[in-house]
């Protein structure tokens, strides 16, 4: 069986991108699939340096080709922030999901609206001592002050498509894998691991 691991700890990133994935014919291995415990420090300048550094990282530690994403939420109103900070956007340590969102919609809320915003992901595949691809993926919204939906992770529950009228968080998994940042990156991805896979 080929073999990929997805080179994150995020339990969120790794259920969407299994599912992303379950239509290659790969054997989808998470890290701690194979009792790989690992943490990197996410210091680049972009999101492709960050996922790029994951995913070598995390093939070089288990022999195995491996994808990471790197992604954030960037909104128009805070001139393009979180950006690159989204995970870490919040001046307390230890803070939540729920605290990041909360923060954000209080650095918005003198800002006119519509708020928007989009998230954009960047993919890494990295292949034991070899070079890495990257792919990219943006999906555009806006942010709305009042959270929806128990799906996702993150910024989800403030992100809204218009055009459907639904959070990220109110879409179901199979909805959110046809129109996400991630699910776009994924799908640039897929041509290059064929090929990987294939030589």
């Amino acid at each position: 069986m080929k073999k990929i691991l997805i080179a994150t700890n995020n339990k969120g990133k790794v259920k969407e991108l299994q599912d992303l994935l379950k239509d290659t014919g790969l054997e989808i291995l998470t890290p701690s699939d194979i009792n790989l415990n690992l943490e990197v420090e996410e210091d680049g300048t972009t999101y492709a340096e960050n996922a790029a550094k994951k995913a070598v990282a995390f093939a070089h530690a288990s022999g195995l080709v491996s994808l990471a994403d790197d992604s954030g939420l960037e909104v128009d109103a805070l001139n393009g922030a979180p950006g690159l900070y989204s995970a870490r956007y919040h001046p307390k340590s230890g803070a939540v999901d729920s605290d990041r969102r909360a923060y954000m919609l209080e650095n918005l809320k003198d800002k006119p609206v519509p708020w928007t915003a989009h998230f954009h992901a960047s993919i890494a595949i990295a292949i034991p001592d070899n070079a890495v691809q990257i792919v990219e993926g943006n999906c555009y919204g806006e942010i709305i002050p009042e959270e929806r939906g128990d799906n996702g992770f993150g910024y989800d529950p403030i992100f809204l498509f218009p055009e459907l009228n639904k959070t990220m968080a109110e879409l179901g998994l199979y909805e959110k894998n046809r129109i996400s940042h991630r699910a776009k990156a994924v799908m640039n991805a897929i041509p290059i691991l064929n090929k990987i896979f294939e030589s």
